[in-house]
Formats: structure tokens, C-alpha cells, sequence
């Protein structure tokens, strides 16, 4: 009987090594003060800054979703890293916390090496844009689970934020002004409705929208915005009474979140303009405005809720940190039985 090694058995231990010492010089980018221990121990060690008088850590975890689908038909494995970055440090920022460190999860039935590879480096690049640092992970290989060429993502950031500099949006109040920050596209959402209108309408992704620069292809899958460093810049000079990141659930579900039950936000339909991609997905797909609202961020990826007194000095800071942002909306007392987030 013949000697049977873990690699007949489907897993190529020579070739998780490899992806681990192609990784360390990415991840390494990304360390920042606080690490001790990063990418190779069994546990990462982080220190919490002693400029924190009371540190409350803000943890967030989530995926990428069905855009994965595409980025293996499309073999473009660059971006979907910083996706999977962009939605748990957004996630968490809104909440006032700084992002400290990231941990992925790659999972796959046979490991590819270089797809492998430009995932992560993609998780590093996320990592690098948000200032947080990339101390471990994990990579799995499970033979049986996946198909050939496919894998799934997952990771998780934490952060902390002063206790007393919580940004919880208790104080929201009527008057108040919805600031919108412009997103880069579907970001990591509404990716099933996206992959249905293409199959039905058989479309060729190298086509080029009207109003566009980039092929389909590149649009539905530019990556998540990351809005870590103009978002904590605007901490420091103008704190937000309430922040949503905009991504499961539109506008529509994700802006309740933040407010106060006797509140509700007022949204302008035609205050910020619509990009191609989502005016096109409407098209093509016979989408209703109602249901465009609450499956993407219809060009909307950060929701800033900010007095009326510090709106205009808000939008300044924002512009100058690289954002675009409008004006989309105002807070007013919420009627008997009135949604908490309408467009008008």
C-alpha cells in the first residue's frame, strides 16, 4: 500500500508557505505604532495608545458578498481585498473609532497561489488606505468545499474610540442636515440584482456607459470608498452629531440606524446626481426608485448628519480631504407611523 501525504489528500502545505512569504512584505506596509506581534505567531498582539483615557474597542466584521461571482469570471482578484477592508473599517468609523488592525479569512478548495496573492495584497492596499494594520489571518484550504477557482472571504477590524467621543447619534435633532459623501460605485452590495440584470440583458461588460470613462467591467467593480482619513480629520476640527455607512439595505434601512425614534431623515431625490452605473442598472432592470433606495447607495457611500451651525464648515473639511459631498436632505420630526428615512 503506498504512503498517502496530506497533499494526495488535496492540500499543498509547500504552497500555503509560499503564499505566506509572498504576503509578509505587504502586510508589512501596513504596521503601525501599537503592533508587537504580527503575521506568523498564533495569536497577533496589538497595545491600545496610552493617549486614550478610557479606550472603548469597536469591533466589525463582514464579507464581500455575490461580487466575488464576478470577480472569478472576470479573473480580477486585485480589488475585492480592498472591499473586503473598506466594509468593516467603515463600519466601525461610524461609531468615532479610529481602526486599529485587520484579520482576514481566505477560504478555497485547491489554493491558487497568485489569485491567492492579489487578494491579499488587496487587503493590505485596504489596510494602507484606512491606517490600520494587517497582523494575521487565516488561509484555508478545504478540498471538497469550494470549486476549482473559487473562494470566499472574510475579515474583521477593530478600533477604539475615547468613551466620551462615542458618536452614537442620540443628539440628532430636528434641523439638522444629511451630508452626502460620494461613493465610488455599488461598493459591496446589491451584487445578486447586478448579476441578474446582466444575465437577463446578456450584456458585454467591455461596453462603456454614457457618462462614463471605464468599461462596465471596471465600474461594477471599482472598490469600496474608504473614508477612514477625511472622516477622522473631520473628528478633529467638527465633530458629526451621527454618521451611516450606506451598504445592505440602501439608504432607506441604514439611516434609521443612527436616529432617534421621534426623528426621521428627509432625503432630496435630485440633491446629489446619479451616476451611470446605478442610472443604467435601473434601466435595464426596470428597478423602482423604492427598491433602487433600499438595495444600493444610489452614489451615496457615507451619510454625515451634522448641525445646521456646522454644515457648511463640514462640506469644507470633507472637499478638502478628496471627498465629494452634498447636501442631501434635512432631519424633521417624525409623524405617527411616518418611515424614518424617505425620499422625497
Amino acid at each position: 500500500m503506498s504512503h498517502l501525504s496530506y497533499k494526495d489528500a488535496g492540500v499543498d502545505i509547500d504552497a500555503g508557505d509560499k503564499l505566506i512569504e509572498n504576503i509578509k512584505p505587504h502586510a508589512l506596509k501596513t504596521m503601525r505604532e501599537g503592533v508587537l506581534a504580527g503575521i506568523g505567531g498564533f495569536g497577533a498582539l496589538f497595545e491600545i495608545s496610552k493617549k486614550y483615557k478610557e479606550p472603548v474597542l469597536v469591533s466589525g466584521t463582514d464579507g464581500v458578498g455575490t461580487k466575488l461571482r464576478l470577480a472569478f469570471m472576470l479573473e480580477k482578484h486585485d480589488t475585492v481585498g480592498i472591499d473586503l477592508v473598506a466594509m468593516s473599517v467603515n463600519d466601525i468609523l461610524v461609531q468615532g473609532a479610529e481602526p486599529l488592525f485587520f484579520l482576514d479569512y481566505f477560504a478555497c478548495g485547491k489554493l491558487d497561489v497568485a489569485a491567492a496573492t492579489d487578494v491579499i495584497k488587496g487587503i493590505a492596499r485596504g489596510c494602507e488606505m484606512s491606517g490600520c494594520a494587517l497582523i494575521g489571518g487565516e488561509t484555508a484550504e478545504m478540498p471538497g468545499m469550494y470549486p476549482d477557482g473559487e473562494y470566499d472571504l472574510a475579515g474583521f477590524a477593530v478600533g477604539a474610540v475615547e468613551k466620551s467621543e462615542i458618536i452614537d447619534g442620540k443628539d440628532i435633532a430636528e434641523g439638522d442636515v444629511v451630508l452626502g459623501l460620494a461613493s465610488s460605485g455599488a461598493h459591496s452590495n446589491g451584487y445578486s440584482l447586478i448579476r441578474k440584470i446582466l444575465e437577463r440583458d446578456h450584456t458585454d461588460l467591455s461596453m462603456v456607459l454614457p457618462g462614463e470613462s471605464r468599461p462596465l467591467a471596471e465600474a461594477i467593480m471599482a472598490p469600496t470608498r474608504i473614508y477612514v482619513k477625511s472622516i477622522l480629520q473631520l473628528f478633529e476640527k467638527c465633530a458629526p452629531k451621527g454618521l451611516a455607512h450606506i451598504t445592505g439595505g440602501g439608504l432607506i434601512e441604514n439611516i434609521p440606524r443612527i436616529l432617534p425614534e421621534n426623528m426621521t431623515a428627509a432625503l432630496q431625490k435630485d440633491a446629489w446626481p446619479m451616476p451611470p452605473l446605478f442610472s443604467w442598472l435601473q434601466e435595464r432592470g426596470n428597478v423602482l426608485d423604492s427598491e433602487m433606495h433600499r438595495v444600493f447607495n444610489c452614489g451615496i457611500g457615507m451619510i454625515v448628519v451634522t448641525s445646521r451651525e456646522n454644515a457648511e464648515t463640514s462640506m469644507r473639511l470633507l472637499k478638502e480631504s478628496g471627498e465629494s459631498v452634498w447636501k442631501i436632505g434635512e432631519i424633521r420630526r417624525r409623524e405617527p407611523g411616518q418611515a424614518q428615512t424617505f425620499v422625497e
